[in-house]
């Protein structure tokens, strides 16, 4: 294997992902979605766009993947860390930054509909629904942080 072909090999793609979230009645909610393929629950996510930055990148990922829209903080709350097994077999390292996105529309259509399911939990059930460690930490750092608006209710 060639000097570039190891480096590519061993370096991380990176990403940009929305924590979509809301208050409810019950408190905090995070807006959970099922990958394509494996239908594993995940976060909203996909890659950096030319001409955007990663938080309007970020939100864009959670209107076609979730259909939901809001206000993204420009600073990210941290990243974490997934392989996926690519068609051919092998598998690549992704590095993804995560954006707070206070869901303020929820659409009743949207691009990637017939493709995921979209589902609101607890904090502590997100956290447990997904794989990746650094993810669910972060979920849980988040919601540890998180404070009511006070101007909601």
């Amino acid at each position: 294997m060639s000097p570039s072909a190891r480096r590519s090999a061993r370096s991380e793609t990176r990403q940009v992902a929305a924590l979509a979230w809301r208050e409810s009645e019950g408190g905090l909610q995070i807006l959970m979605i099922t990958s394509r393929e494996t239908r594993r629950w995940v976060i909203p996510k996909g890659g950096r766009m030319v001409g955007k930055t990663d938080p309007e990148a970020a939100a864009i990922e959670a209107m076609e993947e979730a259909g939901v829209q809001g206000s993204i903080k420009t600073a990210a709350i941290g990243v974490f860390r997934y392989m996926k097994r690519l068609r051919g077999g092998e598998e690549r390292a992704y590095l993804v930054a995560v954006y707070p996105l206070k869901v303020l529309i929820q659409l009743g259509a949207w691009p990637e509909q017939a493709e995921r399911e979209r589902r609101w939990m607890s904090p502590e059930a997100a956290a447990a629904s997904v794989h990746e460690p650094d993810l669910a930490r972060l979920i849980r750092d988040f919601a540890a942080a998180w404070s009511p608006d006070p101007f909601i209710g």
